[in-house]
C-alpha cells in the first residue's frame, strides 16, 4: 500500500441506524476517488451492511474491511443497568480473516439474542472467547479506556487497556486517538501514547467517519434529532463536529502530524486484513448429534425408528420398505442435505 495515504478504520455508513448518513456505493467512490487502497465498516452493534460493502468495495477496487463498532458491558453482558449510559462502552472490532469475521457474528448474534438491554452487547469474556482473527481499537470518548481518562483516573484507563491487550494479543490491539478539535479528545491524546508504550501496543488514528462531505453535517444533524427525539433548536441535546466527515489523506496526516506512526499503522492494519467472504454458494448449519457417532447414521437410527413405528412388523419383512428408505437416505447424503433434515 502507498506509504502516503490513509485508511479509515472507523466509519458508520447508514446501517448505524439514525447515526449514520453514508450509502455504501457513494462510500466506494469517494475512496477510489482519494486513492484510499481500503476502507473499514463499524456500524453500531451490528453487521447488516456488511454484505452490500465488501460487494461493493470489490467493485470500485478498494480492499474491504468488515468491522463494528461494538458496545461492551462493563460487567456482564446479561446484567441490566439502570440506564443506557451505564449500559456499555463502545469499543471498535476488525476482522482479520475469515476466522474473525465468524467470531465477529458469532458475537453480534450474542450481543442481540443475549444481550440486549439499551443496546446489543458483549462483555470481555465473551470477547476473549471469540477473539481469534480480531484486531481491537480502544475506541471514541465513549469508550472505557477513554472515560476512564476523562474522568482523571489514569491507572484504571491503563488497566482496562492492558485488559484488552491480553484478550487480542499485542499485535492485534491498538490505542484509537481522534482529534475533532474538542478538548475531551485532547485531553485522551495526551495520555494514550504513554499507555500505548507501557504496555508494548500501537497507536492509530481515525475520524469516526458518519457523514461523508463537511456539507452534509446539516443534513446529518436533523436525522440525529430524529434519531434522539430532540428539535433542532433544543440547546440540551446531543450534537456531532462537522469535522466527522469523511477526511482526505493529506487532511489526516496534517491532524496527526506529531503521530506519524499513528497514520502508519492504519496502513499496517489494512494489510494485515484480507477477508474474503464465499458467496453464492448455500451454507448449512451443522445439526449437533451425540458424541460418537455421524449426522448420517444418527439420522438412519432415526428413520429406522419412524419405520418401525409407522409400520409395525411389516418393517422387518417387506423389503421394498428398507430399499426405498435406503435410496431417499442415499440421496440426501449426496446432496448434502443431512442436516438440514435434522433440523426440520
Amino acid at each position: 500500500m502507498p506509504r502516503d495515504s490513509f485508511v479509515h478504520l472507523h466509519l458508520h455508513t447508514e446501517y448505524s441506524l439514525l447515526d449514520g448518513a453514508i450509502r455504501i456505493k457513494e462510500l466506494m467512490k469517494k475512496a477510489a476517488e482519494f486513492k484510499m487502497p481500503a476502507v473499514a465498516m463499524t456500524d453500531h452493534g451490528n453487521l447488516y451492511g456488511a454484505i452490500e460493502f465488501y460487494q461493493e468495495a470489490q467493485r470500485a477496487g478498494v480492499k474491504p474491511i468488515v468491522g463494528c463498532e461494538a458496545y461492551i458491558a462493563p460487567r456482564s453482558h446479561k446484567d441490566r443497568p439502570n440506564s443506557m449510559r451505564e449500559s456499555a462502552y463502545h469499543f471498535t472490532l476488525l476482522a482479520r480473516d475469515e476466522t474473525g469475521y465468524h467470531n465477529l457474528i458469532k458475537l453480534i448474534s450474542t450481543a442481540h439474542l443475549d444481550g440486549f438491554h439499551y443496546r446489543p452487547r458483549i462483555d470481555k469474556e465473551l470477547l476473549a472467547q471469540h477473539s481469534a482473527g480480531l484486531i481491537g481499537l480502544s475506541g471514541c470518548l465513549a469508550s472505557e479506556v477513554n472515560s476512564a481518562i476523562q474522568a482523571n483516573k489514569i491507572d484504571s484507563a491503563k488497566q482496562s487497556a492492558a485488559e484488552y491487550r491480553d484478550i487480542l494479543g499485542t499485535e492485534n490491539f491498538f490505542m484509537e486517538m481522534h482529534d475533532h478539535g474538542m478538548e475531551e479528545q485532547r485531553q485522551c491524546n495526551c495520555v494514550l501514547p504513554k499507555i500505548a508504550k507501557d504496555l508494548g501496543v500501537g497507536l492509530v488514528a481515525a475520524n469516526d467517519v458518519h457523514f461523508l462531505r463537511r456539507s452534509d453535517h446539516d443534513a446529518h444533524d436533523v436525522m440525529l434529532c430524529i434519531g434522539t427525539g430532540k428539535m433542532v433548536q433544543d440547546e440540551n441535546r446531543m450534537r456531532y463536529k462537522p469535522e466527522l466527515y469523511f477526511k482526505s489523506a493529506e487532511e489526516m496526516r496534517e491532524i496527526f502530524r506529531d503521530f506519524p506512526e499513528a497514520i502508519a499503522n492504519t496502513l499496517k492494519i489494512a494489510e494485515g486484513c484480507n477477508l474474503e467472504i464465499e458467496l453464492g454458494k448455500s451454507k448449512y448449519p451443522e445439526y449437533p448429534v451425540p458424541e460418537g457417532i455421524s449426522r448420517e447414521a444418527y439420522l438412519r437410527d432415526l428413520c429406522a425408528k419412524g419405520l418401525l413405528e409407522r409400520y409395525g412388523d411389516r418393517a422387518k419383512s417387506d423389503p421394498q420398505l428398507q430399499q426405498r428408505l435406503d435410496y431417499e437416505l442415499g440421496v440426501l447424503e449426496k446432496t448434502g442435505f443431512i442436516s438440514y433434515i435434522l433440523i426440520v
